[in-house]
């Protein structure tokens, strides 16, 4: 792809002062130094004219020989100009390190500022759904946080769950990715799944955050870690640190294993986690508290959505909140989950498992022209869904991703939150 080239209005207005740099820099030194020299004088007259504290004698180091103030002073001012080159360089240099852009420099370092201004946002759920958001979301803040759920029990990540008893690695590498701004040969390399011998089934960033954990011997660390690999932009985070199974209850009897409770293709009754007193993880909760959006969905209702919510104490963080909290409900049902499920049927799940008035805003699609890829039902908003829930307000968009029609649009989705949810 060509290199976009930079309009003549941002050549001029990064170009014109370069070429002035050195007269105001020059400018500058001398400013400061004639405003140096005044508070020098101002102080010599105070000192040898004013009666001063007794504290005073220790706060200008009077015990000590001229020279050696002189020192002492010197090292502590050389030390901060060095601290504020640093973080200078650090702010001007900072947009151009992860990755390659194609933008010119005026609007890299704007987009750059943008974000770091941008609001935090805490995003809540598992699986595609919550990647999704994130890539979206990335674009117009970096004070995110991804709080994951750790009950996946399927495919590699319940394979190194079981052989190595760690948290599953899945859902934190599809978000690790949606959130990196590292080179595209890098997000392939972590999405990359081996297809032959004992690796076969693998993806390869399941395998490097297992080895990050091993080596750093702390999963959140390890996440940290691989999140500098891929320069990501925000934070993930587990839910809970403990080991959790989801159970189901399904036709008068119990099925344990998120990957397991699709599979019965019945209605399920109530889902619970396993064992008992599960406990939020502070970190997840601490930036709840912080947050100023918190957004739950999308994603499978019952083994991505409730998995989060029923760890002890994330409701209660949820609630003492003081941001503003969204659901985004999903496009189309989940297989063996929500079939023939409407908008206020999801609503009144996640009250029956974890309580009413949750939620500020209820977000769902308007686009009902592409049926969902996978065959499964669409999840259809109705003019009358928002009377029977009285105490949210409803939010219709187009959000549908129309090359796969089950999933929403990480552009659309974002843009959607960011104006009629944040702005409002």
């Amino acid at each position: 792809m060509a290199r976009r080239l930079p309009s003549t209005a941002s050549w001029l207005r990064w170009l014109t002062p370069g070429l002035q740099i050195k007269r105001w820099l020059l400018l500058l030194m001398v400013s400061e130094l004639v405003l140096v020299l005044g508070v020098a004088y101002a102080l010599k007259e105070i000192y040898q004219t004013a009666h001063l504290p007794s504290g005073f004698y220790y706060l200008t180091l009077q015990f000590l020989p001229y020279w050696a103030r002189a020192i002492v002073f010197g090292i502590f001012g050389v030390g901060m100009l060095l601290l504020s080159y640093l973080k200078l360089t650090q702010s001007v240099l900072g947009p151009f390190l992860p990755g390659q852009s194609t933008a010119s420099v005026v609007d890299v370092i704007h987009s750059f500022r943008l974000r770091g201004r941008g609001p935090r946002i805490v995003a809540i759920g598992g699986g595609t759904g919550l990647s999704s958001l994130l890539r979206g979301l990335k674009t117009y803040t970096s004070n995110l946080s991804a709080i994951v759920t750790v009950a996946d029990d399927g495919g590699s990540s319940g394979r190194l769950r079981d052989e190595y008893r760690i948290l599953p690695p899945g859902d934190f590498r599809q978000c690790l990715i949606a959130l990196a701004d590292a080179e595209p040969l890098m997000k392939q390399l972590f999405d990359h799944r081996f297809k032959e011998g004992s690796l076969d089934g693998h993806a390869f960033g399941n395998l490097f955050i297992m080895a990050m954990a091993d080596v750093t011997g702390n999963f959140e660390q390890a996440l940290r870690e691989s999140g500098k690999v891929l320069a990501v932009k925000g934070t993930i985070v587990p839910s809970t640190l403990q080991d959790v199974t989801l159970v189901a209850s399904i036709n008068g009897s119990t099925v344990e294993g998120e990957s397991r409770i699709p599979k019965q293709n019945a209605p399920i009754s109530h889902v619970f986690l396993k064992p008992d007193g599960v406990q939020v993880n502070p970190e997840a909760a601490q930036a709840i508290l912080n947050a100023e959006l918190i957004i739950v969905g999308p994603g499978s209702l019952y083994t991505s959505i409730l998995p989060n919510l029923l760890v002890e104490g994330m409701v209660e963080a949820f609630k003492a909140s003081a941001a503003l909290k969204l659901y985004i409900c999903n496009l189309a049902a989940q297989p063996g989950e929500t079939d023939g499920y409407s908008v206020p049927d999801y609503l009144r799940v996640i009250e029956d498992h974890v309580g009413a008035n949750l939620f500020d805003f209820v977000l769902v699609n308007t686009n009902n022209q592409f049926p969902p890829t996978g065959g499964q039902d669409a999840v259809i908003y109705k003019a009358v869904d928002a009377a029977r829930n009285p105490d949210v307000r409803f939010i219709p968009a187009d959000v549908v991703n129309t090359r796969k029609p089950s999933h929403h649009d990480p552009d659309k989705l974002a843009r959607t939150i960011m104006r009629k949810v944040w702005q409002a």
